[in-house]
């Protein structure tokens, strides 16, 4: 891509997985930050160093060490991920287009989120949690040779996406700043920095936990 086309939002292919665009600052060499949609792994890249997707209905992917497809079959539910695709935000609203939000509640007309914004139901598509077996992964440019069956197989235990030492969660309460750090792990018992332990699943849930950051990666 020519850096005069790259816009915030966009939806990006860089070293062959799924980024977003976050900032474009054309006064240095690598002007494109981007955060990797896998694992939310900020990183720096040239304009020619990536490839534009626009996401739509059915695509699938990784967001946050978790799996979701993009679906309009129902509308969004309090503590739903959206995913924006068709923007008209009113004066006081800050979404733009590919906006990533959590439902903090549903009207008649649309959604509030998280971030206050309010968004109407033909603006979004929800991004629901797994992989349809209609689905079409999209986490990568280019899959290895294999069945979509297994793709969707492989994907789903991939080792890369469960908590390792050092990973950084936050808490998925709008009125509490906890944020723990895994300190060990035992099978499917996660061990964290302020004393206590969870399963696995738990720690992966995205209605409780957001990962945030490895700390090897600081």
């Amino acid at each position: 891509m020519k850096l005069f086309q790259v816009r915030k939002g966009q939806f990006v292919y860089f070293e062959n997985e799924l980024h977003k665009v976050y900032a474009v600052k054309p006064m240095f060499k690598k002007s494109v930050h981007l955060i990797r949609l896998r694992d939310l792994t900020q990183v720096l890249s040239s304009a020619a160093e990536i490839e534009k997707y626009q996401p739509k209905e059915r695509d699938s992917f990784i967001f946050n060490k978790k799996i979701y497809t993009l679906s309009k079959d129902r509308r969004a539910d309090a503590g739903d991920y959206v995913l924006i695709t068709n923007p008209h935000p009113d004066m006081l609203d800050y979404y733009t287009l590919n906006s990533i939000e959590v439902v903090s509640s549903v009207e008649n007309k649309g959604i509030i989120t998280n971030d206050s914004n309010g968004i109407r139901h033909n603006e979004y598509l929800l991004m629901v949690p797994g992989r349809n077996e209609n689905s079409n992964p999209i986490e990568y440019r280019e899959w290895p040779t294999t069945s979509n069956s297994e793709l969707s197989e492989d994907a789903s235990n991939f080792d890369d996406l469960l908590p390792i030492i050092g990973d950084v969660y936050k808490k998925n309460d709008k009125d509490s700043d906890l944020e723990v750090m895994v300190v060990g792990i035992d099978d499917t018992t996660i061990f964290l920095g302020n004393g206590i332990q969870v399963h696995q699943d738990e720690l992966m849930n995205t209605e409780k936990w957001l990962y945030q950051y490895n700390l090897g990666e600081k």
